[in-house]
């Protein structure tokens, strides 16, 4: 049997949409910095703080005007953002807020706010003036993880956060919950989410990450005496390997992980949104969201505007060099447009995301944020940002494929590779016949050649994979010689359906990439999936040391289509590929010693053996089953 896989390279505009003047259907996200970087608390990692921002001004609602005029026509997604918005006071929020109102292109208005000010009053003039209003609120997760959130005192604010929030409940009011990762939560993912989903308010968290190792001192203070929460950040700066509440790459990624398991096995996901987890899910699925990390909207499509006017990209890349114009003399959006395409700082974040053109998980990862990779290449290159965001999708991608088995999110050796095309007529048909030796097996024209054997069915045109199984009389006739052993040792002493199998093949004379070794494997079931991807990595791991050094063992988790339903099962893929450092001349001189080996490593396995893989698991993890499965 043999399924052609494409590869293709995607240009940069179809990870990053650059702004079009003349399309006035995309919309576009401004946040408001309604204070600049005023704020009535005093958090140690506050980036905002560590700006040249206008303390004391506000953005008035003659200017929400003017950002509407400038960008007619084209719908926006408001956010009202500090610093602390309420610090502006009822009156001046109002009139924002009315302004808004009489906005017809104002898709959505959000308010994000620290929740210390928060009280009956605010929310009787939101449910009066804008009812739609959806309101985020910063909390670090429980009162440990909070410890970088401090006021001016140096003393915690999260009491009076949570009384918010219970605020809210009583009011029935839903809000979203943006949480920082700091080693205050690390290693903690279910006790902070637990604390996070008590609260009745809380719909919706997101957990982003303090990537913050390349700050190396504290953010300045005004007058001649700091107060005391700057004393505190000056002692957490002068931690070696950055400040104190940073963390890196690898731990964020262990913490979605550990997080989206226990959002699934708790059931919390019937009722609470939790990104990146669900961003990461709907790429999976082949679906759109809205989160720019995952998105082709990324800076060209969000703005800032601070009190003074000034109009620039999003808040999270580095100001002033974010800046693009002054509100109060740009024309329209043509001269936003030049502005951006002649900014050096997007122009290199951009170039920063070349390397996406040609990955696996460009699909899925979607780029992530060109603003943190801007960041992460000051230090240490993009590598740490690339790798957490690939361990992150193959954690939530075996997630997926095997939620009662959270186990599996922790194996480093199954990878998340989607394969284009990979769709079967009818994937339950093909299945059930597989295990039915009782039903007729019609004759197929098989077509043998030095470029793969294929099987069809006879009609024109028509090349059907999945029309054969063990109990086929032309099964063996079938199954190229090369990659026979491994299918063979699948398929008998293991006892599982392949969908797909090919033995590896130069094409010489022919303008084709040179393809691998390789078996699809089709589980029936999550719980054969789970055992069949924990016995593969402890069979490559066994065999590792007996293969050539021109070749390696790759598993991967993809998905096989079905065209009857139109829906997609979770398939592992086996194959034998080159290393890094070795030509495909040297791998297929080496080709059969590699698949003996490896062979040989299937046939002392076998998916019942035990339920973890060769990984492994980190301290305080589960392999367990939990009770709900999404």
């Amino acid at each position: 049997m043999h399924r052609t896989t494409e590869r293709h390279h995607h240009g940069i505009e179809q990870l990053y949409r650059s702004l079009d003047s003349d399309d006035a259907d995309t919309a576009v996200s401004v946040i408001v910095k309604v204070r600049g970087e005023t704020c009535d608390i005093d958090c140690l990692y506050c980036y905002e703080k560590r700006k040249e921002a206008p303390g004391g001004a506000r953005v008035g609602a003659a200017q929400i005007g003017r950002l509407a005029d400038l960008f007619r026509g084209r719908h926006l997604a408001v956010e009202i953002h500090g610093g602390e918005p309420l610090t502006a006071g009822r009156e001046h929020i109002a009139e924002i807020l009315r302004e808004l109102a009489a906005l017809p292109k104002v898709a959505r208005v959000t308010l994000q706010t620290n929740g210390v000010l928060l009280d009956e009053d605010w929310l009787d003039l939101f449910e009066e003036l804008c009812p739609t209003l959806q309101i985020g609120i910063s909390l670090d997760g429980d009162a440990q993880g909070n410890a970088w959130r401090v006021g001016y005192d140096g003393k915690p604010v999260y009491p009076r956060v949570a009384e918010a929030l219970n605020l809210l409940a009583v009011r029935g009011r839903s809000v979203g919950v943006i949480a920082a990762v700091t080693p205050a939560v690390l290693g903690r993912a279910e006790a902070v989410l637990d604390h996070l989903a008590g609260f009745g308010s809380v719909n919706a968290v997101s957990f982003v990450p303090c990537f913050d190792t390349a700050i190396d001192r504290p953010t300045a203070a005004t007058g001649r005496r700091a107060p005391a929460s700057r004393l505190l950040q000056q002692a957490a700066v002068a931690s070696d390997g950055g400040p104190a509440w940073a963390i890196h790459p690898d731990d964020y990624a262990e913490f979605v992980v550990a997080a989206t398991a226990h959002w699934i096995s708790a059931g919390h996901f019937a009722r609470l949104k939790l990104e990146p987890a669900v961003s990461t899910i709907r790429r999976l699925r082949g679906l759109g969201t809205g989160f720019c990390h995952f998105s082709d909207l990324k800076c060209d499509h969000v703005f800032t505007l601070y009190p003074d006017g000034r109009l620039g990209s999003c808040d999270e890349l580095p100001w002033p060099q974010a800046q693009l114009t002054l509100l109060d003399t740009t024309n329209d959006q043509r001269e936003i447009t030049e502005a951006q395409q002649g900014s050096n700082l997007l122009n290199q974040g951009k170039a920063l995301m070349d390397k996406c053109t040609t990955c696996d998980y460009r699909s899925t990862c979607g780029g992530g944020c060109v603003a943190t990779r801007w960041r992460m290449n000051l230090v240490d290159g993009q590598d740490a940002y690339c790798d957490y965001r690939m361990r992150m999708v193959d954690g939530i991608a075996a997630l997926l494929a095997q939620p009662n088995h959270p186990g599996g999110a922790w194996c480093r050796t199954l990878r998340w590779r989607p394969r284009t095309p990979n769709s079967m007529h009818d994937v339950a048909g093909f299945a059930a016949r597989w295990d039915d030796g009782t039903t007729p097996r019609g004759t197929v024209r098989l077509s043998t050649s030095a470029h793969g054997n294929i099987n069809t069915v006879g009609r024109p045109g028509i090349h059907e994979a999945d029309d054969l199984d063990p109990a086929h009389p032309q099964w063996r006739d079938a199954i190229e010689p090369g990659v026979w052993p491994l299918v063979h040792t699948v398929t008998h002493r293991w006892n599982l359906i392949t969908y797909d199998s090919c033995e590896g093949h130069a094409y010489p004379g022919l303008e084709l990439e040179p393809a691998a070794r390789k078996v699809g494997i089709l589980a029936r079931g999550q719980n054969e999936y789970a055992r069949v991807a924990a016995a593969l990595c402890r069979a490559t791991s066994a065999a590792a040391p007996g293969l050539p050094v021109s070749i390696t063992v790759t598993l991967s988790r993809s998905e096989l289509a079905c065209e009857t339903t139109g829906g997609a099962t979770p398939v592992l893929d086996l194959a034998l590929q080159p290393t890094a450092d070795h030509n495909w001349d040297d791998y297929f001189a080496h080709l059969d010693d590699a698949t003996a080996v490896f062979a040989d490593a299937l046939r002392d396995e076998h998916p019942s053996f035990g339920p973890a893989c060769s990984c492994p698991i980190p301290a305080g993890r589960t392999t367990g089953k939990p009770e709900v499965e999404p």
